[in-house]
């Protein structure tokens, strides 16, 4: 049982208690004033000898005080309703009032005492809590909106730029080449920025589910790789592996395909001509451990940080083409698969990924193989 359960169930102990002693003193008085009440009823029938005169005022005094008695319950019943229920709706009513005005800032203050020991202290905080999370949501939407706007501004207004240039009668045919290759590549950015959002979009709103299977992840990370090959060959990059075989892993091969690729891709992007990039796997208990490491710009403790967010960039010039959105969607991907990804790095010494993906149990492995 988590400490907050803990807390909650000695709240209401608590709670539970002071309505207890609450009651016991609103009866004992209530029994005390109807014997005190009979008792001197019982006196003035003894001294008037019971007759219809003193029987009639006796009964007429009985339900005179009864009904004070009730009225008086009634009041503090009232009293009580009012600051231990009506008070605490009205602040949550008005707190989710301004939510759906959508000012997400909305805070209700917790209650003191028994005032908020009916439950109402257990409302108060998940509300609170709820109004946490709808901020913070709306300052990644908000967010979200801006990059993309300026992620899709910066292609688009080169490819409109360099259009206008090639409606120019003067140009030669190599400016005329070098002007489509611009609008080409800046179309292919472009096309890769909305379909990592629509991917992205899908995995948070669980709308790809994984379809998993067991297969040999060595070999899937040396085909990755391979796919990069031209590109290693034109940078002149030193390529080291060190890939354990016989490693199975349970999981949705298209959707760890896209991890390794962004990871190799981004190696092969910040790590110049004459560097050298590794990939190691090994099994570390229950787990398999995929490292990637590059010797290239290597990146901050702050920009570490914020790394996996959507459309963070450590390089804020954008010297180096990227629409921040790769590392984010690798994310999501090994956490979806039940795995974790971490980065360590240093300024002007490389970055290494690590991914620990849960590998298939031994037993399963030999059976298939």
């Amino acid at each position: 049982m988590s400490r907050e359960n803990v807390m909650r169930r000695q709240k209401r102990l608590l709670a539970a208690i002071r309505r207890y002693v609450v009651f016991f003193l609103l009866i004992a008085f209530v029994i005390s004033c109807c014997m005190l009440l009979f008792l001197h009823t019982m006196q003035t029938a003894v001294e008037i000898s019971f007759t219809e005169k003193g029987i009639k005022t006796a009964a007429i005094l009985t339900m005179g005080n009864v009904l004070l008695l009730s009225l008086l319950c009634t009041v503090i019943d009232a009293l009580r309703r009012r600051f231990t229920v009506e008070r605490p709706v009205r602040q949550i009513i008005k707190g989710a009032e301004k939510i759906m005005r959508g000012d997400f800032s909305a805070r209700i203050a917790s209650l003191p005492g028994i005032v908020g020991a009916d439950g109402f202290d257990i409302i108060i905080d998940c509300f609170n809590r709820m109004a946490e999370e709808l901020s913070g949501v709306e300052t990644l939407r908000t967010d979200f909106i801006a990059n993309v706007s300026h992620e899709l501004k910066t292609p688009l207004a080169v490819i409109q730029n360099y259009g206008t240039m090639l409606q120019s009668p003067d140009l030669n045919e190599a400016q005329r080449m070098e002007y489509a290759r611009a609008i080409t590549e800046q179309s292919r950015r472009l096309a890769d920025l909305i379909t990592n959002i629509l991917k992205l979009n899908r995995l948070e709103n669980q709308q790809i589910y994984p379809a998993a299977k067991r297969y040999n992840l060595g070999e899937q990370l040396a085909g990755c790789l391979l796919h990069f090959e031209t590109t290693w060959e034109k940078k002149n990059i030193d390529i080291e592996t060190d890939i354990e075989e016989e490693v199975f892993v349970e999981s949705d091969d298209e959707r760890l395909s896209l991890v390794w690729s962004n990871l190799f891709s981004n190696a092969l992007k910040f790590t110049e001509s004459g560097g050298t990039i590794s990939v190691t796997l090994k099994t570390e208990g229950d787990f398999a451990t995929v490292k990637v490491a590059d010797t290239g710009c290597g990146i901050s403790p702050e920009t570490g940080k914020h790394i996996f967010e959507k459309f963070y960039q450590g390089d804020t010039s954008h010297a180096t083409q990227g629409n921040g959105l790769g590392l984010a969607l690798v994310k999501r991907v090994v956490e979806i698969a039940g795995g974790d990804i971490s980065v360590e790095s240093e300024i002007g010494k490389g970055s290494t990924f690590t991914v620990k993906i849960r590998r298939a149990a031994d037993g399963d492995i030999q059976k298939d193989t």
